[in-house]
């Protein structure tokens, strides 16, 4: 009798009736997928990737190709991770080796995605935007986002420009909208969600960027300079970080100290970038300070040079020394 009552039990017993089995299969799947956000310089790229990771990652300014290493952003919302690629705007109109170096960060971010982000200023396709257009694979679902909406003065002539958009490349979806708008942000996660594969995440739920802290601080100085000089600095300026320590302390929670260099090519530049009686220079790493003591909530001693290193912009193993991919 207790036998068979035993077997009976063991019968009944499997792996349909596990509790834990079939509360795991009512969940919702998990998506993950890694999407690509590429155009022509000064579109709004790194704007864009900001207002989906919901805090500043990239670094912005009116100074074209701003952004120059692959940027990972990360948005986990509901079930679905979104991992956003910021890629450098694809030159095309200088040849030199840390142009050379950008560009193939750009081709190297687009060849093994889930989904493709061409970011093109609405109503607007010029010959920089049609050559990173023919960079796109087209087996790669990519989704034409009509950025900078609100610059749009008639709608109306929209809709003629996107169906010769349509004409030029097989994409999968229209998305005019503006990065400032957040209805335009909270509708493209919507539609970036249904190409992404079901497939666990890459990255835990709080994380916001791949990139370590030092980076950041690096990229923080260099958003900083290129503001305060405007056009006056040339574009091959860059920032290199030399030390980046964290001290105990009795004071402050977190105590970090910096010490940076501000690369530029010429004595001129490096008077450009002190400014007068120092001013400049001062100003700069304040401002950077400042930003990197809210991102890191710490306190931040930030100490600035400024070098000079004639050509290094179109010398390749220096381009790679300064960290360069």
């Amino acid at each position: 009798m207790n036998d068979a009552a035993d077997e009976g039990a063991s019968a009944a017993e499997g792996p349909g009736d596990d509790p834990d089995a079939m509360h795991a299969a009512d969940l919702p799947a998990q998506r993950c997928g890694v999407i690509a956000i590429v155009g022509k310089p000064n579109v709004g790229k790194s704007t864009l990737l900001n207002a989906l990771v919901g805090e500043k990652i990239s670094i912005t300014s009116r100074k074209a190709q701003t952004t120059r290493h692959r940027i990972t952003g990360i948005r986990t919302r509901a079930q679905t991770q979104f991992i956003f690629v910021d890629t450098p705007g694809f030159q095309t109109r200088h040849a030199g080796a840390l142009n050379k170096s950008l560009n193939k960060t750009v081709l190297g971010a687009i060849g093994d995605v889930d989904l493709i982000l061409f970011a093109v200023e609405a109503g607007n396709f010029t010959l920089a935007d049609a050559r990173v257009l023919s960079l796109l694979k087209p087996e790669i679902p990519a989704l034409l986002v009509a950025n900078k909406l609100d610059l749009v003065q008639r709608r109306a002539d929209l809709a003629p420009w996107l169906k010769g958009m349509q004409e030029r490349h097989p994409f999968a979806e229209f998305v005019p909208m503006s990065a400032k708008n957040k209805g335009d942000v909270e509708r493209l996660f919507g539609i970036c969600a249904k190409y992404l594969p079901e497939q666990a995440w890459w990255y835990a739920e709080d994380e916001l960027t791949d990139r370590s802290e030092r980076f950041l601080a690096g990229e923080t100085v260099r958003e900083k300079l290129f503001r305060f000089t405007g056009d006056e600095l040339p574009y091959s300026s860059t920032v290199l970080v030399d030390k980046f320590e964290e001290q105990a302390s009795r004071q402050y929670r977190r105590l970090v100290k910096i010490a940076a260099s501000i690369v530029v090519e010429r004595d001129s530049h490096k008077m450009m970038v002190i400014g007068e009686k120092g001013e400049r220079l001062k100003r700069i790493g304040t401002e950077a300070r400042q930003e990197l003591e809210k991102r890191m909530d710490a306190k931040v001693f930030l100490e600035l040079w400024v070098k000079v290193r004639s050509g290094w912009a179109d010398d390749a193993a220096r381009v790679r020394a300064f960290g360069y991919e």
